[in-house]
């Protein structure tokens, strides 16, 4: 990725530190000056972008219409934005954990981890359902941040609750930390310029511009004792909808942040200390474009698998009845056993084990345990589609005063 930077920044678009006592040690913490920025953003050199952007957005858009089975899709993307948003924040898990998990596949409790991102798809519908009936405010990402906190690993971070003591982002402490944000004492007011932005229809910003900009600005304030990170992300995708630039929750740019993290904190960095939201904004729509166009491929290879391997069952001539049925539930849950197929069928589990069979003869079913007792199968071909790059990565260090422990961004 070419390299981003800015020229001296416009004073009125910095924003200022002030000192505050951290234990026995005074720290400079960050106060965001108000959006929109002062001067106005120089929409001119983004325009190329900027249309791009529109015009991949148009088209993931569309192919979600377009698609037989839309909500399938959404289903299982909002759980792949789901495994990547925590792995940014430090989780080992993987899709494939995520859905055996769901369709109890994998017998026992779930880790905190699965935890975690389960509760992550959970905050997504609860969000996004919320919004018909109740616009994105303050309290809004109060109820979010409750759902996405509500059990497993941060659950003890005050869910749904503004922060009330001092957090920082690296370091051991606030003191050799790489950002500080606003103090508590600092919080709300910074947090009601912020719900002001957000219910302000005259700035007249195109809603990729204002959307790059939400999310640097609340990552900067970072409100909560944990969780701001996947907040702050998710925001992207709701306040999209919410301007009806999306019909369905399809975009989502964890995997863009995650593959270009150097460049993500660097240019968040740059707008605090510089003012430099232009080349943020650059990045914000490279990524936009990038990810857009990933999920229409994704969506594309999906659609052409299912109707390949519909062809495929019916042109058998085994009766393809049964394992049509069987298909059918795969596209909802890519992995089964006997037990659970049977449930969710009309099927007995002699009919259902012979349909698995015959799936598996024709190599769109894979047995993954290499057990002769409780076995799972697996869509592979799906799951090949939406496993690509969603392998785990370092965490950034973040800590607040409750936990005196590293903690994850």
């Amino acid at each position: 990725m070419n390299e981003r930077t800015t020229s001296a920044p416009p004073l009125s678009r910095l924003g200022r530190y002030i000192r505050t006592r951290y234990r026995d040690e005074d720290v400079n913490a960050f106060l965001p000056p108000p959006l929109p920025p002062d001067p106005p953003i120089d929409v001119m050199p983004l325009l190329g972008r900027l249309s791009a952007a529109d015009r991949a957005l148009g088209r993931l858009d569309g192919v979600s219409l377009l698609l037989p089975d839309k909500e399938l899709f959404l289903y299982m993307y909002v759980r792949k934005e789901a495994v990547l948003s925590s792995q940014i924040e430090g989780t080992q898990s993987t899709l494939d954990e995520l859905l055996k998990f769901e369709t109890e596949a994998k017998a026992g409790t779930p880790g905190d981890d699965i935890q975690e991102v389960s509760s992550y798809v959970d905050a997504t519908m609860y969000g996004l359902k919320r919004m018909e009936s109740f616009p994105i405010s303050l309290r809004f990402l109060r109820e979010l941040h409750g759902r996405l906190l509500k059990s497993g690993r941060g659950s003890e971070k005050n869910p749904g609750e503004f922060r009330t003591s001092q957090n920082w982002i690296g370091g051991t402490r606030p003191g050799n930390a790489a950002f500080v944000p606003p103090p508590p004492t600092e919080l709300m007011g910074c947090l009601d310029n912020f719900e002001k932005f957000l219910h302000d229809g005259s700035s007249n910003l195109p809603p990729l511009i204002r959307a790059g900009l939400l999310h640097v600005q609340f990552e900067t304030i970072h409100p909560f004792s944990d969780g701001n990170g996947r907040v702050g992300r998710l925001l992207i995708t709701l306040d999209l909808c919410d301007k009806k630039v999306l019909h369905q929750p399809l975009l989502y740019l964890s995997l863009f942040f995650k593959q270009h993290r150097s460049d993500y904190y660097r240019l968040l960095q740059e707008v605090r200390e510089r003012g430099a939201w232009e080349p943020w904004l650059e990045f914000f729509l490279d990524g936009v474009i990038y990810t857009a166009n990933e999920a229409f491929e994704s969506a594309q290879k999906i659609s052409d698998l299912l109707n390949r391997d519909r062809i495929k069952i019916s042109a058998s001539g085994h009766s393809p009845g049964s394992a049509l049925q069987i298909f059918e539930l795969l596209r909802k849950t890519p992995f089964i056993t006997v037990p659970n197929a049977t449930e969710r069928t009309t099927l007995s589990a002699p009919t259902v084990n012979s349909a698995i069979e015959q799936l598996r003869k024709l190599g769109i079913l894979k047995e993954i345990t290499g057990k002769r007792r409780d076995r799972v199968y697996a869509y592979d071909d799906y799951l090949n589609i939406l496993r690509d790059k969603q392998d785990p990565v370092p965490a950034v260090e973040e800590t607040e005063t409750l936990d005196h422990s590293p903690k994850r961004f």
